[in-house]
C-alpha cells in the first residue's frame, strides 16, 4: 500500500465543548461517536436496525467514562486520534505531576462489541456510566416528527415508548423492545388498504428487540442518579471498580433480534457474551487485519508528498478516505447506512442552531430513521464499486430483497398486474410511507388525503408516481455482479420484478385511457409519471427511458444461469417497447429533455443528466457526448438544479463529461473540510449532520475523476486536474484492479491485475 494512512489521522489537542465536536469511531455495525468533555470521555452508541415501534432509528445510549484520579481533567497533554490503519481511536491524557492514562476504543468487527482499554502507569479507580434519556413515554408533537416519517401528518398522538434499563448483577442490561399493539406497520398497512394481506406481509417492527449489556472486569454495581445533558434529562447507572487498577477492560455487547419472547433475546445476548469474552485479543487481531485489508483494497491520496492541511485538494484526499472509514463501520448492518447521519448523529440542536431544540434527544434525525429515500440512498452505495468494497453493498441490496413480497402484494392489490412498486420513500417493510401517502384528518394539508382522492397513489406531490429508483438499485446488483464476479442468484427476482412493473403498470395504465397497451409505434407510454422529483406528470421522462434501457441491456448481457434465453427473448422484446429519449434546443444547442413533457417543476434534480449518471448512455467514450455537454451548460431549467451541497451530482456529471476545471472545483467544494470539528462531517445540506450522500456524491465524482469505464475500456484520467498528484488504486469490472500515481503532470507506475486487462486500459493524457 502506497499510502500512507498516519497522515490522514485525525489528532486533536485539546478536549471538545460538546457531542457537535465528536470523532466517529466503529466497526461490525456499530457507531460511536466519541468526545472528551470537562475530563470525561462520552460517547454514543448507534446500531443498524435500532428501529422502534414508530421506525425510529434510536440510540442505544450514551456512555460515560471517568477516571480518578484524573488525567483528563487539568492537564498539561491531551490527544485523541482515530487510527484509521487499526480502525480504532486512542485517546491520552497526562498531568503536570505526570499522572497518565492511555484509553482504547475499538469495536469487533466480527461481534458486535464495544472495547475500551485503560492504561495507566499507577492505578486508578474506573467509572462507568450508562445514560438513558428513554425511561418515560414521551410526546413526539407534530413538528418533531421527521424522525419517524410515517407519522408525519398523523392526526392522533405519537409516543416514543421507553426502554428497560437496571442492574443485572454486576452488568448494566438495557433494551427497548417494541410493543406489538403499537406498530406504526399497522397503522401504515391499514391506511393503504392492505388489511386484508396482513398477514401475508413481512412485518421487520414485530418483537423487534435491540439493546446490551455494560460489564466490567473487577466492577460492581455502584448507584442509580438522574442528570441531563444539553436539556434532555435522562437516568444514569453506574460501574465502579472494585479497586484502584492499572489496567482495566470494560466490554459492551449488543444483540438486536425479532424474538418471540424477552427471554430468548436475553440468552442470544449472553451467548454473545459468552462467545467473545475470552476472545479480546484474537478479537482485536482480526478486527486490525480485516480494517488493514480494507485500506489495502483501495485508496485515493492527493498530494501524498506534500502534506499541508490547508490546503484544499489535500484535504479532499484526506476526507475521502476519512468517509468511506465511516462506511466501513457498516460493513456487517442488517439494514443499509442511512445517508441522513448513518451511525453518528449527536445532538439535534447543534445542527438546527435554535435554543428550542436543546430539549429534543439525540435520536431525532430529519427524513426518518426506518424509512428510506431511494434517491438519496443510492449515492451512498455507488462509489463502492470502484473501492471494491463489495462486501458492504450487501445489507442495502438486502433492503430489497426481504421486502420484495409486500411490494408485489400491494401492485397486485391496486392494479392487478405483477411486479414490485417500490415507491421513492419507504419504510423498511416495503410500503410507502404514511407521511407520503397521506393521513385523512391530517393538519397537514399539502399531504392530507381526501376520500375522492386516488386510492392507488400516494398524495405528495414529489414522490407521487415515483417508482424509478428500483431500477436504479437493480442496475447496481448488476454492475456489483460485472465487477466482482458474485453471485447474485438471491437477487435476479427482484430485477425482474422490478422490470416487470413498468412494463405492465404502463400498458395497464395507457389501456385505462385508450383501450390501447401500446402507442401507435408500439412503444410503452410512461405516463402519469415523474422526471426525478422535480418534472410533474411527465410522460416518457428521461431518468425512466434511461432506466430501463440501461436494465435491460444489463440483465441481457448476464450468464444464463440467472437469465434463461426464454427470458433474454422476452427482455429484447421489452427493450423494443421503450420509448426514445427525447430532446430539446436551448440556445440553439441540441440537449437532452428532462421528458417528453411535464406540467410543473417543483424540485431542483436534474434528471435529463441521468442518461449521463446513473445510466451510462452518454460521456466518455461514447457517441453524441456534446449533447450531453450541452445538457450540462445549457439544459436546466432553474438555477438551484445546479449545487455542490448534498446529493446534488453535479461533479459526477462533469466528471462524466471529462469537464476537468468544472469536476475539480466541485470536488474541492463538496470534499475540502466541513463546518464541524470532525472535516468529514458535511451537512445539514438537503438531509441532516452528517450528510452522507454528500460524501457518497464526492467519492462518486472523484473516483470517475480519476477513472471510468465504457464498455471493455478502461479509461484513465478522464477528468483529472494535471496540478494534482496522486496515488490510486481502484476495481473495476471482471475483478480487475487499476493502481498507479500522478507526479508533475505525468502517469506513473500504472499496474493493472490481471495484466490481461492491460490492453483494455486508455490513458486520456496520452
Amino acid at each position: 500500500m502506497k499510502v500512507d494512512l498516519n497522515n490522514y489521522n485525525i489528532i486533536w489537542h485539546s478536549q471538545s465543548q460538546n457531542s457537535s465536536e465528536s470523532m466517529p469511531v466503529g466497526g461490525h455495525d456499530i457507531g460511536l461517536n466519541v468526545w472528551v468533555e470537562q475530563g470525561d470521555i462520552y460517547f454514543y452508541i448507534d446500531r443498524s436496525g435500532s428501529f422502534d415501534e414508530n421506525n425510529q432509528m434510536l440510540k442505544l445510549g450514551r456512555v460515560k467514562l471517568r477516571l480518578s484520579p484524573n488525567p483528563f481533567r487539568n492537564g498539561t497533554e491531551f490527544t485523541q486520534e482515530l487510527k484509521l490503519l487499526d480502525g480504532y481511536m486512542e485517546i491520552k491524557g497526562k498531568t503536570a505531576n505526570g499522572l497518565e492514562a492511555c484509553v482504547l476504543l475499538w469495536v469487533d468487527v466480527f461481534h458486535p462489541v464495544i472495547h475500551l482499554e485503560i492504561k495507566c502507569k499507577q492505578p486508578i479507580q474506573t467509572e462507568i456510566s450508562y445514560e438513558n434519556w428513554r425511561m418515560q413515554e414521551r410526546k413526539i408533537p407534530h413538528d418533531r416528527r421527521m424522525a419517524c416519517l410515517s407519522t408525519v401528518g398523523y392526526p392522533g398522538e405519537v409516543t416514543t415508548k421507553p426502554d428497560y434499563v437496571n442492574f443485572h448483577e454486576d452488568d448494566i442490561l438495557f433494551y427497548h423492545r417494541n410493543r406489538n399493539d403499537e406498530l406504526f406497520f399497522d397503522k401504515v398497512v391499514d391506511q393503504q388498504g392492505l388489511t386484508d394481506y396482513k398477514d401475508k406481509l413481512w412485518n421487520p417492527q414485530k418483537n423487534n428487540t435491540f439493546g446490551g449489556i455494560v460489564r466490567g472486569e473487577g466492577m460492581k454495581a455502584s448507584s442509580i442518579e438522574g442528570g441531563s445533558y444539553i436539556r434532555t434529562p435522562h437516568m444514569t447507572w453506574k460501574l465502579v471498580s472494585v479497586q484502584p487498577q492499572t489496567n482495566h477492560h470494560i466490554a459492551i455487547y449488543l444483540h438486536t433480534e425479532q424474538t418471540e419472547t424477552f427471554e430468548q433475546w436475553q440468552n442470544r445476548l449472553y451467548e454473545t457474551v459468552s462467545k467473545t469474552e475470552s476472545k479480546v485479543d484474537e478479537s482485536k487481531e482480526y478486527s486490525k487485519q480485516w480494517w488493514n485489508n480494507f485500506w489495502k483494497r483501495s485508496y485515493i491520496s492527493i498530494d501524498p508528498d506534500r502534506k499541508i492541511e490547508d490546503k484544499q485538494p489535500w484535504q479532499v484526499g484526506r476526507n475521502y478516505n476519512l468517509f468511506r472509514y465511516m462506511l466501513g463501520c457498516n460493513a456487517f448492518g442488517t439494514y443499509p447506512t442511512k445517508f441522513n447521519g448513518g451511525l453518528f448523529t449527536s445532538d439535534p440542536s447543534f445542527v438546527m442552531k435554535d435554543e428550542a431544540w436543546e430539549n429534543e434527544t439525540p435520536d431525532f434525525r430529519k427524513w426518518g430513521g426506518g424509512s428510506f429515500t431511494a434517491q438519496n440512498q443510492r449515492l451512498v452505495y455507488w462509489p463502492l464499486l470502484k473501492s471494491g468494497d463489495y462486501e458492504l453493498m450487501k445489507p442495502q441490496f438486502d433492503f430489497y430483497s426481504r421486502a420484495l413480497t409486500n411490494a408485489e402484494i400491494r401492485t397486485n392489490v391496486y392494479w392487478g398486474h405483477g411486479g414490485c412498486s417500490f415507491t421513492e420513500q419507504l419504510e423498511n417493510f416495503g410500503l410507502p410511507i404514511g407521511w407520503g401517502w397521506g393521513w385523512l384528518d391530517s393538519p397537514d394539508k399539502v399531504h392530507c388525503r381526501r376520500p375522492f382522492n386516488d386510492s392507488t397513489e400516494q398524495m405528495a406531490p414529489w414522490i407521487k408516481y415515483h417508482y424509478v429508483n428500483q431500477l436504479e438499485f437493480s442496475f447496481m446488483i448488476m454492475k456489483y455482479h460485472f465487477y466482482s464476479g458474485a453471485d447474485i442468484q438471491e437477487y435476479i427476482p427482484f430485477i425482474e420484478s422490478s422490470l416487470t412493473f413498468f412494463d405492465e403498470h404502463y400498458q395497464y395504465m395507457y389501456a385505462l385511457e385508450t383501450t390501447k397497451k401500446l402507442d401507435e409505434n408500439g412503444k410503452l407510454v410512461l405516463f402519469p409519471s415523474t422526471a426525478c422529483e422535480t418534472y410533474k406528470l411527465a410522460m416518457n421522462p428521461s431518468d425512466l427511458v434511461a432506466a430501463l434501457d440501461a436494465n435491460v441491456q444489463a440483465i441481457l448481457g448476464l450468464p444464463e444461469k440467472y437469465i434463461t434465453d426464454e427470458r433474454k427473448a422476452y427482455y429484447r422484446e421489452l427493450r423494443g417497447r421503450i420509448p426514445e429519449l427525447q430532446f430539446r434546443e436551448i440556445k440553439g444547442k441540441k440537449t437532452i429533455a428532462p421528458a417528453e413533457s411535464w406540467k410543473g417543476i417543483i424540485n431542483v434534480e436534474i434528471p435529463q443528466l441521468y442518461p449521463v449518471f446513473p445510466y451510462e448512455q452518454y460521456g466518455i467514450g461514447k457517441r453524441d457526448m456534446q449533447v450531453a455537454i450541452d445538457t450540462w451548460h445549457y439544459g436546466t431549467d432553474i438555477p438551484e438544479q445546479k449545487n455542490h451541497i448534498s446529493w446534488h451530482q453535479d461533479g459526477i456529471f462533469c466528471a462524466r463529461l471529462g469537464l476537468t476545471d468544472e469536476a475539480a472545483a466541485i470536488a474541492i467544494k463538496k470534499l475540502s473540510n466541513g463546518n464541524c470539528r470532525f472535516p468529514a462531517f458535511w451537512g445539514p445540506g438537503h438531509d441532516w449532520l452528517p450528510d452522507h450522500n454528500w460524501g457518497g456524491t464526492g467519492m462518486i465524482g472523484l473516483q470517475d475523476m480519476l477513472m471510468q469505464q465504457v464498455g471493455e475500456k478502461i479509461y484513465i484520467l478522464p477528468a483529472w486536474p494535471k496540478d494534482w498528484d496522486v496515488d490510486f488504486k481502484l476495481h473495476a469490472s471482471g475483478r480487475t484492479v487499476i493502481e498507479g500515481c500522478v507526479r508533475d503532470g505525468c502517469l506513473e507506475d500504472l499496474v493493472v491485475t490481471p495484466n490481461s486487462r492491460s490492453v483494455d486500459v486508455v490513458n486520456c493524457w496520452g
